[in-house]
């Protein structure tokens, strides 16, 4: 039986971001341009968390000052760090209180809905800014140094969305995709997850790293954004 250890993941995620660095596999340019989609992505997830929190009847993030689009209240030195080097990472978590919730909803749909909620979010915003880049590079006349730092932040943006929202659904703890999944096992199912959740993390961390799985989920929603936002943008050009 394994139990979830914070510090344990901490050390291990350090040493993935070592490793990334000294591999080389991010630069200085590649880690500053990545920086805004990063901030944007993190900030308007947690904020999802803590809207859909409070209309479902929990107060709690609005007296902890996570009802905003400040960054400050959302980002996450480490999940910050990590998302920009690793491609993965996280904000800081929003506290909820499920005794709160107004009771329409039975409490794990509650949750899961809550939980659900940030990588959903993500894929709107990745949404909203494929369709401006898509506008900004048909109305583009002459391509500058400008216009170029302009789309590559454009991009950091939509493609971190799309990346932060997929591994958000990874259905293992400490992750949304578990408070979803949860909502839909038995009860056996859940337990026998919380009873291992350190060695699932592990793996699962170790599979995103070393593989272009998540890479290949998100380049699928990509492609599927792009040929919807080609369909949105020719019915007005």
């Amino acid at each position: 039986m394994f139990n979830f250890d914070r510090k344990t993941l901490y050390i291990i995620l350090g040493a993935m971001v070592l490793m990334s660095v000294f591999l080389g596999q991010r630069s200085i340019e590649g880690i500053v341009l990545a920086l805004p989609g990063v901030i944007v992505a993190m900030t308007f997830h947690e904020f999802a968390h803590a809207w859909v929190a409070t209309k479902l009847g929990d107060d709690t993030p609005r007296l902890q000052g996570r009802l905003n689009l400040n960054p400050m209240s959302h980002i996450d030195p480490i999940g910050l760090i990590c998302l920009t080097l690793l491609g993965f990472g996280w904000g800081k978590p929003v506290q909820i209180n499920p005794r709160n919730f107004d009771g329409k909803y039975s409490l794990s749909k509650a949750e899961a809905m809550v939980a659900a909620a940030g990588p959903i979010m993500n894929f709107i915003i990745a949404f909203i800014f494929l369709i401006i880049y898509g506008i900004f590079v048909l109305t583009i006349k002459t391509y500058t140094a400008t216009t170029d730092i302009i789309i590559s932040i454009l991009i950091s943006i939509i493609s971190v969305n799309i990346g932060l929202g997929v591994f958000n659904l990874i259905p293992i703890y400490p992750l949304d995709g578990s408070k979803v999944l949860s909502h839909f096992l038995p009860y056996r199912a859940r337990e026998w997850m919380m009873n291992n959740q350190l060695i699932l993390t592990i793996i699962v961390f170790f599979i995103v790293f070393y593989t272009d799985i998540m890479g290949y989920i998100s380049l699928h929603i990509m492609n599927g954004m792009i040929w919807v936002v080609n369909w949105i943008i020719g019915l007005f050009v």
